[in-house]
């Protein structure tokens, strides 16, 4: 029986080659015939705006912190109205893996991943992107979510002193 078996093991292959052999090739030309990516293919990531027209990255740095190969750097900076935005954002498409963690540590989603995957360049440094070549018209996926609706933009009150907040609870109380 281990003949027969060895037989099998050694004819199966060729049966699968045989007949894949007769098969019309699927070939796609591919500059002049692109391919639809899936919907849910990550590739190029860009900054989006909220409704106002405003930035939504606020610089919080949780971006940079996810990237397993630390290609995005910013710097903070605040308006004076409190609200925060990055100064300089720049991410290194020469060593993004596309993994995609950026865009889920985003507290405001401003960063998200589109299926834009022609971004090949001979020089590297063609390739390390700034805020203005990131920053894209409109909200994305979710253009209706503005982040400072929902967070607020500073402190503006103390502790407690809002519609319907309580003043905080001393710790010490709580000892016996």
């Amino acid at each position: 029986m281990p003949l027969l078996r060895d037989i099998k093991g050694t004819l199966q292959p060729f049966w699968i080659t045989f007949r894949n052999m007769l098969k019309k090739p699927v070939t796609v030309q591919y500059p002049e015939e692109k391919r639809q990516p899936f919907p849910r293919y990550r590739a190029r990531m860009v900054l989006t705006r909220d409704p106002n027209g405003e930035e939504r990255c606020v610089a919080c740095h949780l971006c940079s912190a996810a990237c397993p190969v630390d290609c995005i750097s910013m710097q903070a900076a605040e308006k004076e109205d409190g609200r925060r935005y990055a100064a300089w954002f720049r991410i290194n498409f020469a060593r993004c893996i596309f993994c995609g963690l950026c865009a889920e540590a985003c507290p405001t989603l401003a960063i998200q991943m589109s299926p834009h995957y022609e971004i090949c360049n001979r020089d590297p440094l063609n390739l390390v992107l700034e805020k203005e070549d990131l920053l894209i018209e409109g909200g994305g996926q979710d253009s209706g979510y503005n982040f400072y609706q929902h967070a607020g933009i500073g402190v503006t009150q103390p502790r407690g002193a809002g519609k319907q907040e309580k003043p905080p609870v001393d710790v010490r109380d709580n000892m016996p």
